[in-house]
């Protein structure tokens, strides 16, 4: 194998090496959107569960008659 067909076939493989790196990267960009959007839906279904639960604690004061059998 000569010096050129050596450097044709390095210069091959770093071309495919940054089409892989970019293909990742790209991945990588989609995937920490989706986390953060996921993590955001988290915080936003943790707040409703914590303000329903914290509704049900209010309710539960003296408001209600106890049930005739009492």
């Amino acid at each position: 194998m000569t010096d050129n067909e050596r450097l044709m076939e390095l210069e091959v493989r770093l071309a495919y090496q940054e089409d892989i790196l970019n293909a990742l990267d790209q991945v990588v960009s989609r995937q920490t959107e989706q986390i953060d959007r996921l993590e955001r839906m988290n915080r936003e279904l943790y707040a409703r569960v914590r303000d329903v639960l914290d509704g049900q604690k209010d309710n539960k004061g003296g408001d209600e008659q106890p049930p005739p059998h009492y």
